[in-house]
């Protein structure tokens, strides 16, 4: 059995002294596959001590030195990825293609950020007196924490790391438990690119005591945390004690709208490509298909026709086009929700049984006739299940894609420019994409409103959370 002993703190892999150590399973076979050891408290305080003096470093270097090394750090993620991605899909167990797409995606996420880098302008504000000069710098804010999801491993933790070193920050991050073989080559490839010693360090440990530690250290200046609402108000709650700033990318129950005027294959073909993608663990995961009565019946039919295309199994067969879901805990917590929607009415369409008696394998599911009253269409499934009802009237399904606490994600599909128009005004969400699959791209913002958090890790916004603005108002003698 492999053991994973060892963190990485300024600049060099070091053993943990911590006393415990977590399971990580096989999520193709449910069997132990390695152990972590966690960080003790001491290992803590070395990563934010050698974080602070990484700081004093890496913001005295200009912001084209570092957009080197950034650019330098992509360039070997591209190089390093077929091994990367074959460790990816052992722990996560996503199939090895959208693996390889990730580490894909996360390079140009990279060089997204180190152009970005450079252009963290400031600017003159014209004065009242002419021996008065007024100027706005941007600065980094200094040391941040950092939390990442087990569901994208390295490109969750890249929209951490490159907006925070291209803006001059240097990082604690607390990676997934679940995936420190795949994360942890990350910090090779940032120390090999030339990072200095301090700037970014990686722990592995209990969560809960890994973040009240980091948050409430007086050296941290920022916290930026991806995972469940639940585990995210907690932590915004204990940085808004100590008034550290936070950028938050949380849950949803992404609402995907099919109008009777859609092009009914391509919404099918877009639509089963994205509710499946990575067992359907994904934040931005379409979830609610509302579907105008006009064309429900023809939409239902098609996408579980699509559905039963999915081959499931492990990962690493080429012929593998949905994988395990990441743990037992998760499989049986899609499954009580599907069998309380069947209890309350709904019918299973397609799927929703476990796979053999080995590994955490799902079949596709597809769910129709669901309502608001089934837990299923208020608590986020995070796996493979589509949910499917009809709607009369615009209004109607403006109303329900309201409902819910959550504003990460949402679709659409029609031709009617009137329809499209009143859907991105009215609607409570972070990203919106219509007629196509067009969120997470390394240029736009990604991010969420009401529980889904705040802040954005895309676009010209990512950085910006990771810079304060310092006003010098100067009169000369």
């Amino acid at each position: 059995m492999r053991t994973h002993a060892r963190l990485f703190i300024d600049g060099a892999w070091v053993d943990a002294t911590g006393g415990g150590y977590t399971d990580i399973y096989d999520p193709t076979n449910g069997e132990i596959d390695a152990k972590l050891t966690h960080a003790g408290k001491q290992d803590l305080a070395a990563a934010v001590a050698a974080s602070q003096a990484g700081f004093r470093v890496w913001r005295a270097t200009s912001a084209f030195e570092r957009y080197k090394i950034l650019r330098t750090a992509a360039r070997l993620m591209r190089e390093r990825t077929p091994q990367i991605a074959v460790q990816m899909t052992r722990e996560q167990g996503k199939p090895l293609r959208e693996a390889q797409v990730e580490m894909a995606l996360s390079a140009d996420l990279l060089d997204w950020f180190a152009e970005e880098g450079r252009r963290t302008y400031g600017r003159v504000i014209p004065s009242r007196a002419q021996h008065v000069s007024q100027v706005v710098t941007r600065e980094p804010v200094g040391p941040v924490a950092a939390f990442t999801p087990w569901n994208f491993p390295i490109s969750q933790a890249i929209r951490k790391i490159g907006p925070a070193l291209a803006a001059g920050c240097s990082m604690v991050i607390k990676p997934p438990e679940e995936t420190p073989g795949t994360t942890g080559a990350l910090a090779d490839i940032f120390h090999d690119a030339g990072v200095p010693a301090g700037v970014l360090n990686f722990v592995y440990g209990v969560p809960s005591e890994i973040s009240e530690y980091l948050i409430s250290h007086p050296a941290i200046r920022k916290v930026s945390f991806t995972g469940s609402v639940t585990v995210g108000k907690h932590i915004a709650a204990l940085a808004g004690i100590h008034m550290k700033r936070c950028t938050m990318e949380l849950g949803g129950h992404a609402p995907a709208f099919v109008f009777d005027d859609a092009d009914i294959d391509a919404a099918v073909k877009l639509m089963t490509f994205s509710k499946y993608r990575n067992s359907g663990q994904v934040c931005v995961s379409p979830t609610r298909f509302l579907v105008q009565a006009g064309v429900y019946d023809e939409f239902r039919q098609k996408f579980v026709k699509e559905a039963t295309r999915l081959r499931v199994g492990n990962g690493a067969h080429p012929d593998t086009t949905m994988g395990p879901l990441i743990s037992a805990r998760r499989l049986h917590a899609v499954q009580e929700l599907i069998n309380d929607a069947v209890e309350r009415g709904a019918t299973l369409e397609l799927g929703g049984s476990r796979i053999g008696n080995a590994g955490n394998f799902l079949e596709p599911a597809v769910l129709s006739d669901v309502t608001p009253a089934m837990r299923i269409m208020n608590e986020e499934p995070f796996g493979p299940v589509a949910l499917m009802r009809s709607f009369e009237t615009l209004d109607e399904v403006i109303e329900e894609g309201n409902r819910l606490p959550y504003g990460l994600a949402s679709y659409a599909f029609t031709r009617s420019a009137a329809t499209a128009a009143r859907l991105s005004s009215e609607l409570e969400v972070g990203m919106l994409s219509i007629n196509h699959l067009g969120l997470g791209l390394p240029e736009t913002p990604f991010g969420g409103v009401k529980d889904s958090g705040y802040g954005s890790e895309g676009g010209t916004e990512a950085i910006e959370s990771y810079l304060v603005t310092k006003f010098v108002s100067h009169a000369t003698a």
